[in-house]
């Protein structure tokens, strides 16, 4: 990094840096489809499957770094998503969700970055806890709408609940915080400079995830 890098708050630089890889994964045709109403229902249960991957990955290896100087802080359980992810999962596929449930390669490839991070390198750990979920907590909320809107979801209920904080009463005031938490991250410029590396890479993951989401469920011409 160079020195007006240095000056510039973590949280600005890691989110400006992700900008490009970030709108890609946004923009990509499954998710165009998905919340343009282009698609199914089956397509949004089929994401939210391979989301209970991820968090399963992100949350199963949380405990092991609440200690840790750097990706400690970031360990917080009001963000937990996989047991909302289950009940959703319970409400689109039944209570036999779990029979022959297998990720996408894509999605098996991300799980497996997110727990050598946690297990090797904590710092590359918060990237992908920061790309998560600040994402739930911000754009993640129009999937919501989106859901209830196409799909009859009940507001807030079974299968948007991943998308809903209940221990988190007032999400601007706590993304200021993470936020925060990001510029007082306990590494030196290098090190947050790989963090915005691997902040990008956790994009291209998600953007592979959606790739592959998007050849099992092709649009119509």
């Amino acid at each position: 990094m160079d020195a007006r890098a240095s000056a510039t708050p973590f949280s600005t630089l890691i989110r400006t840096a992700s900008h490009e890889q970030h709108t890609e994964a946004e923009s990509s045709a499954f998710m165009s489809g998905l919340l343009g109403g282009r698609l199914g229902v089956d397509a949004y249960a089929r994401y939210t499957e391979q989301l209970w991957f991820v968090y399963r990955a992100l949350e199963e290896t949380a405990a092991g770094l609440a200690d840790d100087p750097v990706a400690g802080p970031f360990v917080r359980p009001e963000l937990f998503r996989t047991t909302e992810l289950e009940r959703d999962l319970a409400h689109l596929r039944g209570a036999r969700w779990r029979a022959g449930l297998v990720p996408l390669p894509a999605t098996a490839a991300y799980a497996a970055r997110i727990e050598e991070c946690a297990r090797a390198w904590p710092a590359g750990y918060v990237a992908h806890h920061y790309t998560r979920y600040l994402g739930d907590l911000s754009g993640g909320q129009v999937i919501r709408h989106k859901a209830e809107q196409t799909w009859g979801f009940a507001r807030k209920g079974d299968g948007v609940r991943f998308y809903v904080f209940e221990r988190i009463p007032n999400p601007a005031a706590f993304k200021r915080d993470y936020r925060e938490l990001l510029d007082r991250v306990n590494a030196d410029d290098l090190e947050k400079q790989r963090i915005v590396d691997e902040c990008r890479r956790a994009f291209d993951l998600n953007g592979a995830v959606f790739r592959q989401l998007g050849d099992e469920f092709p649009l119509s011409a």
